[in-house]
């Protein structure tokens, strides 16, 4: 990695904003190849960069797997409603992550946040499928009926049916428990589907995401760093 802006890479580096790093660098404690550099534009390459004398750890981007509590919006703006984005450290806010497609404000469970722009866009590529599987409450008996009007693909109001999804039936009664895998992302897709077959959904989180699994220890609202390798299973060829 070449040309990057000297106050971009330390900022990224955690440390602190852009305000913070300017201060830093205009009091000659960043050196560049040996260097003082003053310029806060200065563009360098990270590996060659120094503050205090120690070289700086640097990392382009940053993958975070988070338990999505209730309450708090899919989103990188800013608002009323608290965001995932409002949910991390600074030093993570820093490198301007985004999450990986969406779950409602009143669904709870797995999601990817990245900065990461070209995986983030293989991962919600419609044509790549990949499987993402909810455990839900659902208000009414769920049957084997509906287990095979998944599997054939609903009319949810749309031009074409959804794709065919596996339903599986843990408990069945008046609030039934299921899990269910869909291969696509429509707009509140798990919530329609059961509207179809006559249900409600009164809970929803979503447990996995290709090959990327919750962790059954990560609680509500809290998250964890994972690596390149850990998502890169995750993406599938249809």
């Amino acid at each position: 990695m070449a040309g990057l802006r000297l106050d971009k890479i330390l900022s990224k580096s955690g440390f602190g904003s852009r305000k913070d790093v300017k201060k830093l660098i205009l009091g000659g404690r960043v050196s560049v190849n040996g260097k003082a550099v003053t310029d806060s534009s200065f563009k360098a390459n990270p590996e060659d960069i120094f503050v205090d004398g120690n070289k700086i750890s640097y990392r382009e981007f940053i993958y975070v797997l988070m338990n999505k509590p209730q309450g708090v919006i899919s989103s990188t703006e800013k608002g009323r409603t608290k965001t995932v984005i409002d949910l991390l450290d600074d030093d993570l806010k820093s490198y301007s992550p985004f999450p990986v497609g969406r779950l409602d404000i009143d669904t709870e469970g797995l999601l990817l946040i990245t900065n990461d722009g070209p995986l983030a866009h293989n991962l919600l590529a419609p044509k790549k499928h990949v499987d993402k599987t909810y455990y839900a409450k659902i208000k009414g008996v769920v049957t084997d009926i509906d287990v095979q009007k998944f599997n054939e693909g609903l009319d949810i109001g749309e031009d074409k049916p959804t794709l065919p999804a596996t339903l599986k039936i843990l408990e069945s009664g008046e609030t039934s428990e299921i899990e269910v895998t869909i291969c696509e992302g429509k707009f509140h897709q798990v919530k329609r589907m059961f509207h179809a077959v006559g249900k409600e959904v009164v809970f929803l989180k979503r447990i996995k995401m290709g090959n990327l699994t919750l962790p059954p220890d990560l609680e509500t609202g809290d998250y964890i760093e994972i690596s390149i390798d850990d998502i890169q299973n995750a993406q599938k060829e249809d």
